[in-house]
């Protein structure tokens, strides 16, 4: 049976001081003696008193002290991800300097119904795509502060990476190494529940892009404009679409693998669909994020296949790898704990009644050991 919670007046008895006495010694403010404080905590301590109820300081205050951090997809492929890790992290270290708290919250089954009645005074969006339009109008009929780290633009405050100049840059530095033929391992290109799967390469939207690489019908950056023009109403991944549209900038014809998302296993899947036919293997891959660049150099080791020798692979991020490939990966490394901290502190200048700007970051290139000319 659980115990009965003590009250601060209780507490106040034992002490022998008055209520408001006892609450700015628990408070740390007020004319109140080292020797009082010291005998109201004692009397805590005997009673088992833990403080005064948050709830009702949140009542007084009319804030929870709580930030709701929104993703599009289950918690537990968020913490699969190191990048967005390094944002979560860097988000907490600016609200919780605060002393605020963070609250993780899923736009996915049950989860979903919680973010019209969770307690928080603000929301932050993170890794959601353009079927989102229901969950920010939700926030914003709640009257929440709300910021957005990346994804579509719904108006929100936007803490963001310029994905698409750096995906440039990627194939500029294959073109400037004298490849010519080039693959892409890409991101989901709609959202799709962890149950479903890979994206079915046959379906129509995705099969402009993943169309045979012999196929002189190919349109240049055809898939790219029809995407786009349905992203509003299927849901396209932004980010996955940036990155197409930077690497299409320099070579308007590539064309690649759709993956189920940022793993190792997926990026090896996608290697054996791009490496394993010699009569149309690429002399480069870039994948749109690190874990899929390690898995598709894996893959290339199974077949036999030297990296850089044979094959050269970039990707996207600038995590650590060591513990999976042997190589130094070339890659963009994006500032993923720079885009949390701006997030963090952009909500609660909201919070302040301030006017925050959106930010851009630049990425890195990083000029690994996974990149040569081709043979």
């Amino acid at each position: 049976m659980a115990r009965t919670r003590a009250t601060l007046a209780q507490v106040a008895a034992r002490a022998g001081v008055s209520v408001s006495t006892a609450s700015l010694a628990f408070s740390g403010s007020g004319p109140v003696s080292a020797r009082t404080r010291e005998r109201v905590l004692a009397a805590a301590e005997e009673l088992n008193y833990a403080g005064p109820d948050p709830r009702g300081r949140s009542l007084r205050q009319g804030r929870s002290g709580i930030i709701g951090v929104v993703m599009e997809d289950r918690v537990l492929a968020a913490f699969r991800d190191p990048v967005r890790i390094a944002v979560l992290d860097g988000i907490a270290q600016e609200t919780s300097a605060q002393g605020l708290g963070l609250l993780l919250l899923s736009d996915v089954g049950a989860s979903a119904d919680a973010i019209a009645t969770a307690t928080m005074d603000a929301a932050i969006l993170f890794a959601f795509s353009s079927r989102s339009d229901r969950t920010v109008d939700l926030l914003r009929r709640r009257s929440l502060a709300v910021v957005a780290v990346g994804g579509p633009d719904h108006g929100l405050l936007t803490i963001s990476i310029d994905d698409e100049a750096a995906s440039a840059a990627a194939a500029q530095h294959l073109a400037d190494l004298g490849h010519r033929d080039v693959a892409i391992a890409a991101l989901p290109l709609v959202n799709v529940e962890p149950t479903t799967g890979r994206a079915d390469p046959g379906n129509d939207r995705v099969a402009g892009f993943d169309r045979p690489r012999s196929d002189p019908t190919a349109q240049p950056g055809g898939s790219i404009k029809r995407l786009a023009t349905e992203a509003e109403r299927d849901g396209t991944v932004t980010v996955t679409l940036d990155r197409l549209r930077g690497v299409r900038a320099v070579y308007p014809r590539s064309t690649g693998v759709v993956t189920a998302g940022s793993s190792v296993e997926e990026g090896m899947l996608a290697g054996h669909a791009l490496l394993a036919d010699p009569t149309t293997r690429p002399t480069a891959v870039i994948a749109q994020s690190d874990l899929l660049a390690a898995g598709v150099i894996k893959t290339a080791q199974e077949l036999g296949l030297s990296v850089p020798g044979d094959l050269s692979v970039i990707g996207f991020d600038g995590i650590p790898l060591d513990r999976i490939i042997p190589q130094d990966l070339t890659t963009m490394a994006q500032p993923a704990s720079d885009e949390g901290r701006a997030a963090g502190r952009a909500i609660m200048d909201l919070l302040d009644g301030g006017h925050p700007a959106p930010t851009r970051f630049a990425c890195r290139f990083h000029r690994g050991a996974t990149t040569a000319a081709p043979r």
